[in-house]
């Protein structure tokens, strides 16, 4: 046996494990928060480094520096030829040397700008940051101005520099110069072109995350090329301002990012836990043997959550409906099986104990009365079951009722018989009453319909069925019949199960009373409506039952 049980427990599916919904990752920060912070953040983060990547506006500075350099280049060139000038007796002319170095000295004082001014051979006359004495020559180096931002912050601008050199290193960058001092002109090329009486502007590397900007014009006096100017600047004012805007920029960028946040955070509050109380309250439900657990209510938001909480509550409760349904269906089947049973049962213990053979073949008569009752039943309860299940599975389709119910009634027409009621048809053509439907299923609601009018109008009666379009499209459908009609107090119970109000002197059990329950069912799986109700004549009497199938228009 144990064995034996070992097996069963083997071939028994096992369990999937319940899942901890709400699960939150160490610090108490659920998933999904984290999911939205990235995600915000993302969209955060990518527009403000491709912001403090600045390449145009890098671009728009050198552009402005090196057009204020040529300017400048431009300007000095012609007051050292103006002003240092001096004529030669072979009427050419020559720059003089002092007047030319107090000129570029004067012209130098202000600005970050380095001059250097070489005569026609190339030999340097003058450079604004050197100054010769009787001591040597002293070299002029300008020191940067002092930084007031925190070292963190230097030590962020330093990084954001490395990270964004590569990309914003200008375009056409010459070799690494000398930007100290040299005397030789060849190391400046600008300096020969600008000998032979060409303006001309150089970006050269200096090694760094920098470059400097140099821009050579000649220095002429009718033509005649004198010499040489040579201006250079370095990118410090173009990398302070990059900074100034990056400063700017990260400070926005700060501020955006608190708010990132704590709308991120609201927002996966407003999110995660309405969702999270969901979960466990369903997991709850699906754990707990009651019913005492109900969903939360999160209708009153008028969002998604709200509209997801609603369709929660609506499940619980439609499947409580069904489950109750299957318990009172379960019920019902088995109090009607029962009957006949006991029926045969009885019959049986009887004719086991009787010897008259005519008492027996009565009891046998009953026996198999009951037997052709309960396979009817069997039979009924099965279509029934099977209702529910096809209606949710099945697709339905466009149906011309119209078309259904004339093929239906003459079908009727066609095997009637003398004595029965005659069925006729009204409706209002082919093409202009059309629903969704399962044609098999709708064919079977308007059979039950006819063949229960026939079993209750009287012989060589009336049974109408008529076929009518409402305003709005709706579609209405009626079996009327001239039978004795319905207690009024029954008109909602004869769609109950199993309920059976047939006429006098029909034999017991022909029908399982399941006929008006199924219509019903097919008829609530196609969003429509069924129900009957007494036709009266103008005193009040009644003079048959009416059967009303409301659908939606297709």
């Amino acid at each position: 046996m144990a064995g034996l049980s070992a097996q069963r427990d083997e071939g028994r599916p096992q369990e999937r494990p319940s899942r901890t919904y709400g699960a939150r990752r160490r610090g108490g920060i659920s998933r999904l928060t984290l999911r939205i912070l990235a995600v915000n953040l993302a969209a955060l983060l990518v527009p403000v480094l491709g912001a403090l990547y600045l390449g145009e506006y890098r671009n728009e500075l050198i552009a402005s520096g090196v057009e204020s350099l040529r300017n400048q280049a431009l300007l000095f060139s012609d007051a050292v030829a103006e002003g240092a000038a001096v004529a030669l007796p072979d009427e050419r002319s020559t720059l003089s040397p002092s007047q030319a170095l107090a000129i570029v000295r004067r012209l130098s004082e202000t600005g970050s700008v380095r001059t250097r001014l070489y005569d026609a051979d190339g030999s340097l006359i003058a450079d604004s940051r050197r100054l010769s004495g009787g001591g040597g020559t002293v070299i002029i180096e300008e020191l940067p101005p002092p930084d007031p931002n925190p070292p963190w912050w230097r030590g962020t601008m330093d990084f954001l520099d490395r990270l964004f050199a590569p990309l914003t290193k200008p375009a056409g960058l010459l070799r690494h110069g000398d930007t100290g001092f040299s005397a030789n002109p060849q190391a400046y090329p600008d300096v020969v072109l600008a000998l032979e009486g060409e303006t001309q502007a150089s970006l050269w590397d200096n090694g760094s995350n920098g470059f400097t900007m140099t821009v050579a014009a000649p220095v002429q006096l009718f033509k005649q090329v004198l010499g040489a100017v040579l201006l250079s600047r370095d990118s410090r004012e173009i990398e302070n301002a990059l900074r100034s805007v990056r400063l700017q920029l990260l400070t926005v960028f700060a501020v955006a990012l608190s708010v990132t946040v704590l709308l991120s955070l609201y927002l996966a509050r407003s999110l995660a836990r309405p969702i999270t109380r969901l979960a466990r309250a369903a997991e709850r439900m699906r754990a707990s043997p009651g019913r005492e657990l109900t969903i939360p209510d999160f209708s009153a938001r008028q969002d998604e959550i709200g509209h997801l909480s609603v369709a929660l509550r609506d499940m619980t409760r439609s499947l409580w409906d069904r489950m109750d349904a299957i318990e009172r269906f379960a019920a019902d089947v088995a109090h009607e099986i029962k009957n006949p049973l006991t029926s045969m049962r009885s019959a049986i213990e009887t004719a086991t104990r009787i010897k008259d053979p005519e008492r027996q073949g009565k009891l046998f008569a009953i026996i198999l009365d009951d037997v052709t009752r309960l396979d009817r039943l069997i039979t009924d309860i099965s279509d029934a079951s099977r209702v529910d299940a096809e209606m949710s599975r099945a697709q339905v389709e466009p149906l011309d009722l119209d078309t259904v119910l004339s093929m239906l009634v003459e079908n009727y027409r066609a095997t009637r018989q003398d004595g029965q009621p005659e069925v006729s048809y009204e409706g209002p053509g082919p093409g202009k009453a059309r629903t969704q439907a399962l044609e098999g299923r709708l064919v079977q609601v308007f059979r039950n319909l006819v063949g229960n009018a026939i079993s209750f109008s009287p012989p060589d009666g009336a049974i109408k069925v008529r076929l009518a379009v409402r305003r709005g499209g709706g579609i209405e459908a009626s079996v009327e019949d001239s039978g004795p009609g319905i207690p009024d107090a029954k008109l909602d119970a004869i769609f109950n199960r199993f309920y059976s109000e047939r006429p006098a002197g029909e034999k017991f059990g022909t029908h399982s009373g399941l006929g008006l329950s199924i219509s019903k069912q097919i008829i609530d799986a196609l969003h429509g409506r069924i129900y009957a109700e007494n036709r009266r004549d103008s005193r009040g009497n009644i003079i048959g039952a009416r059967f009303v199938v409301e659908l939606p228009p297709a």
